[in-house]
């Protein structure tokens, strides 16, 4: 991978893993930490790297950085707090907003992170593969599940809006 081309990763992938990261760790300066660590791992690992593989190279670095920051943080936790001032926004859609968190909040860190891969970014299921170290099988069977976990605490009754 030369200059130009970790240059060109940047710009398209930095958006695209900052909101990956911080839709897992919910704490803006923690996600920030660990996508620049991811992209400085890239820059040092450059000319290993196959300018076509950079995207899923660069997602599989930011997916491990989050699991280990994770794992040094667990004592700590960060709690979102929602505004129900926010411009436009409803009441019912805070509401829904602070039902989906708490339902991403239950599922364990691998599903979540499928979950945000495949429906939030977009990912196919081998790249989700190749990211997080799962084979494909896997990918789609804890998707499954963890879709079911997902429903199951939505449709709760004092969940139902």
């Amino acid at each position: 991978m030369t200059e130009r081309e970790y240059n060109e990763c940047v710009t398209l992938y930095s958006d695209n893993v900052y909101r990956f990261i911080l839709k897992n760790l919910r704490h803006e300066d923690d996600a920030k930490d660990v996508v620049q660590g991811a992209f400085e791992k890239l820059w040092v690992n450059r000319e290993q790297v196959i300018n076509e593989k950079s995207k899923s190279f660069l997602f599989t670095i930011a997916y491990n950085q989050m699991i280990d920051h994770i794992r040094k943080n667990k004592r700590i936790t960060y709690k979102e707090e929602f505004t129900e001032t926010a411009l436009g926004a409803n009441e019912q859609q805070q509401n829904r907003k602070r039902i989906l968190q708490e339902a991403l909040s239950q599922l364990s860190e691998t599903q979540r992170s499928l979950v945000m891969l495949k429906d939030y970014e977009g990912y196919n299921y081998a790249e989700i593969g190749e990211i997080t170290g799962l084979n494909e099988s896997q990918v789609k069977v804890y998707l499954h599940r963890a879709r079911l976990q997902l429903k199951a605490y939505i449709i709760k009754p004092e969940n139902v809006i």
